[in-house]
């Protein structure tokens, strides 16, 4: 059965467990690696949603690093496709962690790591932004869907209608064209499948980041994501 918008908020059961990034990271010299599938979870519409993550706290030490396998779809990319690490962010544009994320470590992680990282981006508007991942995916179709993407972040403009078609009007697409493909909810279904994927993954909130595969919950200061990254490039 087709998933509305409201579904999405009765995806999963909310379960904040202090210890969820607990076992996943982190490391002391060289780990060995564990690769495992994802556990579907039983879905509970009674419980209530999902919310975003703060930064969680982290062990210090770990005997491995879990690697989860995670698609990247036909998501949206940014940076170079033989980079050696791949962040693969599950993300709600209405996220305020999400929006920390962006505003404080998103292009300094770049900056750090030229032509190294490639950014996959997925939908997961646990907290409201279905409308707002619409509105990036019919950016997307104008070819500006990055750019777009640092608008809806930029906190410039409260998220709604009027906010979509003026980023649109800022970086100079087709209003019609974005207005018709807003409007008619064209790319609910790659929305809901994003959705509906980080749920069977077992993601229960935004930002959550799967770095070459090693879960990172929260929205993480940029020390933390180098120090993964430098573990991957073996610095």
């Amino acid at each position: 059965m087709e998933l509305k918008r409201n579904d999405i908020l009765l995806l999963v059961p909310i379960i904040f467990i202090a210890g969820l990034a607990t076992g996943y990271l982190l490391w002391g010299g060289q780990p060995s690696v564990e690769f495992v599938e994802p556990t579907p979870i039983a879905l509970d519409p009674t419980s209530l949603p999902l919310t975003s993550i703060p930064p969680t706290p982290i062990p210090t030490q770990s005997e491995a690093v879990q690697r989860i396998e995670v698609s990247l779809d036909d998501d949206r990319v940014l940076g170079p496709e033989d980079a050696p690490i791949t962040i693969v962010e599950f993300s709600d544009f209405r996220c305020g962690f999400c929006r920390r994320f962006f505003q404080e470590t998103f292009q300094p992680l770049l900056d750090a790591y030229p032509n190294q990282i490639r950014i996959v981006y997925r939908d997961f508007p646990v907290v409201g932004g279905f409308d707002a991942a619409l509105a990036s995916e019919c950016a997307h179709e104008q070819g500006a869907f990055w750019e777009y993407h640092n608008k809806l972040f930029s906190g410039e403009l409260a998220l709604g209608q009027s906010a979509f078609l003026q980023y649109a009007e800022d970086l100079d697409l087709d209003i019609d064209e974005m207005t018709e493909c807003i409007e008619s909810e064209r790319y609910a279904d790659e929305v809901n499948a994003d959705t509906q994927y980080a749920s069977d993954l077992g993601v229960r909130g935004t930002p959550m980041f799967f770095i070459n595969g090693i879960p990172l919950v929260g929205a993480q200061p940029l020390e933390i994501f180098m120090q993964i990254i430098d573990g991957e490039l073996g610095e």
